[in-house]
């Protein structure tokens, strides 16, 4: 069977462990379908599949591999970012909140698109389907907060003991690095065993994430995402978790 499948609206997505890349199609590409809804996105994550579109094209299903992911404990905390820790930690202008502003931190995301790219994969109907996840518990954000304003952040799914990272933004330097550190801090002391980064890039890379190979992944997702999935409360503190 040649890959990428198309998909009618009650279809399963492929099973990744069966997956033959066909030559003629992008690397990765494992399905296509012509809608997306909340329930397609969890089954697509149950599996390690992502959605990937265009604006006036169908929905790209993708099945990177090998997989660029980060081990919480692993996320590299440099000297001089340590220090913006501390300055965070006792500042009172700087907050690390999450869950507060979920629209518009994948409203800004969609706005800052990825490096190399034209436009944005956040289309209107992604960001309709995430934000219903979003009020399902699914979909979470870490929002980094300058006396007041929102300065940066990320949105990702939580599926039981995983973490799918999705996309991140920054209007000020280090605010996206002081997300995910809260994230990578968040996932330590909730059980969170793996954020999934999608696509190998230098800088997550010199973050502290690192390629998995497809068997491996999938069997650490399959494990980890029929677990519970923990509370998201947290604040700035847990940010002390690195110093």
């Amino acid at each position: 069977m040649s890959y990428p499948t198309y998909l009618n609206p009650n279809d399963p997505l492929p099973l990744p462990r069966l997956f033959e890349q066909d030559p003629k199609f992008p690397d990765g590409l494992i399905a296509i379908s012509d809608s997306i809804d909340p329930k397609r996105l969890i089954e697509a994550y149950q599996k390690g599949i992502f959605p990937w579109p265009s604006e006036n094209q169908p929905i790209l299903w993708w099945f990177t591999s090998p997989r660029m992911t980060l081990r919480p404990r692993d996320m590299i905390i440099r000297r001089s970012f340590k220090k913006k820790i501390q300055q965070v930690l006792v500042n009172p202008d700087w907050e690390i909140k999450i869950d507060h502003s979920f629209e518009t931190v994948i409203q800004s995301c969609a706005n800052s698109p990825r490096q190399g790219q034209n436009g944005t994969w956040i289309t209107p109907e992604i960001q309709e389907n995430y934000i219903e996840l979003f009020h399902q518990g699914i979909a979470h954000s870490i929002e980094t907060w300058y006396q007041n304003e929102l300065v940066g952040g990320l949105y990702g799914i939580n599926l039981g003991r995983m973490f799918y990272g999705e996309s991140m933004f920054m209007k000020t330097a280090d605010a996206s690095k002081l997300a995910l550190a809260a994230l990578c801090a968040i996932a330590i002391q909730s059980g969170i065993a793996l954020i999934d980064c999608q696509q190998e890039t230098p800088h997550l890379k010199s973050l502290g994430a690192q390629l998995m190979d497809k068997t491996s992944f999938l069997n650490a997702i399959e494990k980890l995402t029929i677990e519970p999935s923990p509370n998201w409360f947290f604040n700035k503190e847990v940010l002390a978790y690195w110093l």
